[in-house]
């Protein structure tokens, strides 16, 4: 079961491509795979300990707070996540800036922790957070690629295509995440459709 959990969260589950959940982050920060693994990781570790705790005091928590008592949980964590990247990430804490405090207010996590969470013990739940967390990573690092290679031809500041290479500006403005996206999505449920077929 536990491990049906965590790849379920990775795949059939993903935040990003499946539910199209998480979008602010998943398009504002993409413009590189690092922005996109760094959101990404973040958002994990903030997904797991939030699932974790909220297994925890599931059942001591009245119904009528339980969702200010989960964003007070939740929001705890991504201040400790966003101390420790100001402190030891700092250039990544920059890029990233304004959208590390509004992991708060992510649909996946708070979805996560009402819908899972709040229902399932702690073992189960950490899965749980570890596999949506990897899904919502790898969604990023995706797009963060997808969008880099195009934008800048490059990938993790390697040039992949030489000096010769035109870059397609559009990629690594707003309107690339909306392209980037919708492209990446319509590969997947072409094959997908496919594959079914």
């Amino acid at each position: 079961m536990r491990l049906s959990v965590l790849f379920e969260g990775i795949w059939k589950n993903n935040g990003v491509f499946k539910q199209v959940l998480g979008m602010c982050p998943a398009l504002a920060v993409t413009t590189s795979v690092k922005n996109g693994l760094g959101m990404g990781l973040a958002t994990t570790f903030v997904l797991i300990c939030s699932n974790f705790v909220i297994s925890l005091i599931r059942n001591i928590v009245p119904s009528k707070v339980r969702i200010p008592v989960y964003i007070v949980v939740i929001a705890s964590f991504v201040t400790i996540v966003d101390l420790i990247m100001n402190a030891y990430l700092h250039d990544l804490h920059k890029v990233l800036g304004l959208f590390i405090p509004l992991i708060v207010v992510n649909c996946i996590i708070l979805g996560r922790a009402e819908s899972f969470a709040s229902k399932n013990g702690a073992a189960d739940s950490i899965m749980d957070g570890i596999g949506i967390g990897l899904g919502f990573t790898l969604a990023l690092v995706i797009l963060g690629g997808f969008r880099e290679i195009l934008g800048n031809g490059s990938i993790l500041d390697i040039n992949i295509f030489g000096s010769s290479y035109n870059p397609v500006i559009v990629m690594i403005m707003p309107p690339g995440a909306f392209i980037g996206l919708g492209f990446i999505m319509f590969l997947i449920n072409y094959f997908e459709k496919r594959k079914r077929s």
